[in-house]
């Protein structure tokens, strides 16, 4: 099946997340002085504190 085939508006959701939060990411660390702690690159990731085991 060639690439001409497929309907544009089909998306992959997972991979447009995994790419959102790798921008979020890679934002945090471009406005960073230096390297993130572990705290703030949670919080570029949008974890909260409760949610890390």
């Amino acid at each position: 099946m060639g690439h001409d085939d497929l309907d544009s508006r089909v998306h992959d959701r997972v991979a447009l997340d995994e790419i959102a939060l790798y921008a979020e990411v890679l934002t945090a660390v471009a406005i960073s002085e230096r390297p993130l702690t572990l705290v703030e690159l949670d919080n570029a990731l949008g974890l909260s504190a409760s949610a890390i085991c």
